[in-house]
């Protein structure tokens, strides 16, 4: 158990910092996995649409998970770059 105040202040500031890196791109990866979800139930269940719909969903839910790799790799570089010190 870690009784240094300050250093679990510290410690609690740096992890909210990563936890708010890149927020935005998480968010619209979520929102664009779930559109594409939407986009092809709706043309997998509605039979006039035509077959590139489902296609077009699987291309939105790639590019909602290509941004969610994309988060991943800016916030690994953010926490290489910026390493946490509990002496600094």
């Amino acid at each position: 158990m870690i009784d240094d105040v300050d250093l679990l202040n510290r410690r609690s500031a740096y992890l909210d910092r990563i936890r708010g890196l890149c927020r935005r791109e998480r968010a619209i990866g979520f929102v664009a996995c779930l559109v594409g979800v939407l986009v092809m139930v709706a043309g997998r269940y509605r039979p006039d649409a035509p077959s590139w719909v489902v296609w077009v969903g699987v291309g939105v839910i790639a590019a909602g998970w290509a941004l969610f790799v994309f988060v991943i790799f800016r916030r690994t570089a953010w926490v290489r770059a910026h390493p946490f010190d509990p002496n600094g």
